[in-house]
């Protein structure tokens, strides 16, 4: 068969390529102890199983508004109200079959072929292979990790120009869990301002995972109101990674045109995880708490237990639940004839030699990183850490 240049020229994560090798190899028999995906190995609170099941027994298995459920579309607005104090109507939000396709909506109405799409490094794996289907190309902005992988404010004004249409980061951020600050974000701000074409959108999908107090978003600067488009949704805060529920705010003509594609490809998301969905969002966030505690005593043992492998460089990171450690003093290292050249070389070293599966930071555009999710239980993440220490230190 002969595939389209479209297709063709998106390539494949590397974070699903790692965990379907990681997978190939315990189903062989192997102890793979897997630090690959973004995924919260918490099960999904109670009392939103409750509202899904009572969903089923009211028989609300019907096919669903394009854009959402009215009562879910209530309870976002009142969620941005609450916590943000935004005000939204339902002709500004959208609900969309995980976060991951309201920016794919985003970006195939913004995005021509031809057209520019600025992203701070480290940046989400999926960022500019959605770029790349659009016909658009990516325009990457660099940053340090001497600097807690803080936005570079110079080269990012520096990087938008006519063409450029789209700005996008996450904060707090994956890969590196970093955070963008209020000042950061008032210079953001001001560079979108000054761009009319510009749409920023701002992933706040680790909003609630944050372990330095209240979240802070580029929502705040009433300027770009109209230039904005906030994503977010269900999957990390409250562990609902397979509901496959997301959901975004922004600018009602452009709400209005993602409905118009969305009804197109998907329609509605999932009507039985639009219903838990209403509940997660206006219950108590006592549960998302304690995960989150949990995670910071996660992060602080990582930490602890990595300074202890010579080598790798640790930052602190302060939200999500991942480390993005600079590796890049392994290279050109070499055992048993396999010498270590780029971030993948290292995680395919790990993989092979400790049964451990990291992700390769070239995934994340830094090629001297590699991710580490700490979503796992803590005997897994001693386990895990002892493994790599015996590898490296080889």
């Amino acid at each position: 068969m002969n595939f389209t240049n479209r297709v063709n020229r998106v390539q494949e994560s590397l974070t699903i390529g790692m965990s379907r090798k990681a997978r190939e190899l315990k189903a062989e028999g192997k102890d793979i102890i897997s630090l690959s995906l973004g995924e919260p190995d918490f099960d999904t609170p109670d009392h939103i199983k409750k509202a899904a099941l009572a969903a089923l027994e009211a028989g609300k298995t019907k096919y669903p508004p394009v854009g959402g459920i009215p009562e879910l579309k209530k309870a976002i607005c009142e969620k941005f109200k609450r916590e943000s104090n935004l005000s939204f109507t339902p002709q500004e939000v959208m609900v969309c079959t995980g976060a991951k396709q309201c920016i794919m909506n985003v970006m195939l109405i913004l995005v021509q072929p031809g057209d520019e799409v600025v992203i701070p490094l480290p940046y989400w794996v999926s960022y500019s292979e959605m770029v790349n289907f659009a016909g658009g190309k990516s325009v990457f902005v660099p940053a340090k990790f001497e600097d807690e992988f803080a936005i570079d404010i110079s080269a990012l004004k520096a990087a938008v120009n006519n063409n450029t249409k789209v700005i996008i980061f996450s904060s707090p951020s994956n890969p590196a869990g970093s955070l963008l600050n209020k000042e950061q974000l008032s210079e953001i701000a001001d560079i979108v301002a000054m761009n009319p074409q510009l749409t920023i959108i701002s992933d706040e999908i680790y909003e609630h995972i944050n372990f330095e107090g209240k979240h802070i978003s580029i929502s705040q600067f009433e300027k770009i109101r109209n230039q904005l488009v906030i994503i977010n949704g269900v999957s990390k805060a409250f562990a609902m990674t397979g509901w496959r529920l997301g959901y975004m705010a922004g600018p009602k003509e452009l709400i209005a045109t993602c409905d118009k594609l969305q009804g197109q490809f998907t329609s509605g998301a999932n009507s039985i995880a639009q219903w838990a969905a209403v509940e997660a969002l206006n219950a108590d966030m006592k549960p998302t708490e304690k995960m989150v505690e949990v995670f910071k005593q996660r992060r602080d043992l990582m930490i602890e237990l990595l300074k202890e492998v010579p080598g790798m460089e640790i930052d602190v990171p302060k939200g999500a639940f991942y480390l993005f450690p600079r590796i890049s003093s392994f290279y050109g290292k070499m055992l048993n004839g396999v010498t270590i050249n780029s971030s993948l070389d290292f995680c395919n070293y790990i993989l092979d030699e400790a049964l451990v599966a990291l992700v390769p930071g070239v995934a994340f555009g830094m090629d001297d990183h590699v991710r580490i999710s700490y979503a796992s239980k803590e005997s897994d993440l001693r386990e895990a850490v002892s493994r790599i220490k015996k590898a490296l230190t080889q």
